[in-house]
């Protein structure tokens, strides 16, 4: 039988995750570059935060889970055996307007993205995505400052040469093309 704290810690559990779902799986996606593995990753990153809720600080709670993602991400790449052949999308004809533009975009970035190091990636996605500071993304990641920074400066050197990348404007939504 459940005592109160238990059942008030599920509760408390059941409110996080369900307030951050949507958070974590976008940061998910990001760093797998598959919705239904980013998906995944979520899932089973939660049950084994579910395990340490009672001990996870509750103004530490999103740091401890975004930590615990990145950390379930380079496991779950480590192990990772079969390369995917399918693709998350339908093919759509190059050059589209309007959001197919921006379905392309995305497609091409998350192409340059699953090209950078797992850890470069994990930086690019918390500094400029998540829009964390080098403190917090350093914190996060579990490594100074400076590497955060010499990993940022790599990972966008890699990315502004990356071929998909060149001369693709990426223009923000709403503005013209």
């Amino acid at each position: 039988m459940l005592t109160r704290n238990q059942r008030g810690g599920d509760a408390d559990f059941t409110e996080f995750t369900a307030a951050r779902w949507p958070y974590l799986v976008r940061m998910a996606h990001m760093l797998t570059g598959d919705f239904h593995e980013a998906e995944d990753l979520v899932q089973t990153t939660l049950i084994k935060v579910y395990a340490q809720w009672p001990r996870v600080r509750r103004d530490e709670a999103d740091l401890y889970v975004r930590r615990a993602l990145i950390n379930n991400n380079r496991s779950r790449h480590r192990r990772r055996r079969v390369a995917h052949l399918l693709t998350p999308f339908l093919p759509d004809t190059p050059g589209g307007s309007g959001r197919n533009q921006h379905v392309e975009q995305r497609e091409v970035l998350m192409e340059a993205l699953a090209a950078l190091p797992q850890r470069q990636r994990a930086v690019i996605v918390l500094r400029y995505w998540e829009d964390l500071s080098e403190q917090d993304t350093a914190r996060t990641l579990g490594c100074s400052v400076g590497t955060v920074k010499s990993q940022a400066s790599r990972a966008l050197t890699k990315l502004r040469a990356h071929p998909a990348l060149t001369g693709f404007a990426l223009v923000p939504p709403g503005e013209p093309t």
